[in-house]
């Protein structure tokens, strides 16, 4: 069974402590839901990014955890 695990980065690519300990996911949804109910935790606890890994495999990143980032393509559709 594959374990889905994230990396949590410094903008310039250094490993961090996450501010809250994750688990070890089974599914890639799992994974996103927690990265997605802690992001703000996590990004006020010092991680800039983080990157998703499936075993040893990196399926993405860096994905930046700040709010002004993610809301970006939002308030662009919005103003349209």
């Amino acid at each position: 069974m594959a374990a889905w695990t994230w990396r949590f980065e410094k903008a310039d690519g250094t490993e961090v402590q996450p501010a809250v300990q994750p688990e070890e996911f089974t599914t890639q949804g799992d994974a996103e839901s927690w990265v997605g109910e802690y992001w703000k935790e996590l990004a006020d606890g010092g991680a800039d990014q983080v990157r998703l890994f499936e075993d040893a495999s990196e399926i993405y990143g860096p994905m930046s955890l700040h709010a002004e980032a993610a809301a970006e393509p939002e308030s662009e559709e919005s103003q349209a």
